[in-house]
């Protein structure tokens, strides 16, 4: 599977961002696709996942009302709508791979999860 990511940027504290996580090399129904983010100093964290098949979903609570997670199984695509931006947002989002049952399991990530490259997201004034 092959993962590309893209949407990152500078964005105003406040502000809205979409993050696009194309997949490929893979049958969409056979995979779910997560977004996290890693912080500088910090811990790589789970923001959202999301399953292509069912559309299930899981969300890291402190986050699930600031960032929705969405599919295009036609164009074998993840969103990561990000609303009220905070500097504390900051970070290299990635996107990943993973089972269909991920979101069951807390989007934990494992030797089986396939990585795509991160994307810069910048809050700041």
């Amino acid at each position: 599977v092959q993962l590309q990511a893209s949407g990152g940027g500078l964005v105003q504290p406040g502000g809205s961002l979409k993050l696009s996580c194309a997949a490929s090399g893979v049958t969409p129904n056979s995979v779910s696709i997560g977004w996290f983010r890693q912080a500088p100093g910090k811990e790589r964290e789970a923001v959202s996942c999301i399953s292509f098949s069912d559309g299930s979903t899981f969300a890291q609570y402190s986050l699930a009302d600031r960032f929705t997670i969405s599919r295009d199984n036609t164009k074998n695509t993840v969103y990561l709508q990000a609303y009220r931006l905070k500097p504390e947002d900051t970070a290299v989002y990635y996107c990943a791979a993973d089972s269909p049952r991920w979101p069951r399991v807390g989007c934990r990530w494992g030797p089986e999860t396939r990585w795509g490259q991160g994307t810069q997201v910048t809050v700041s004034s």
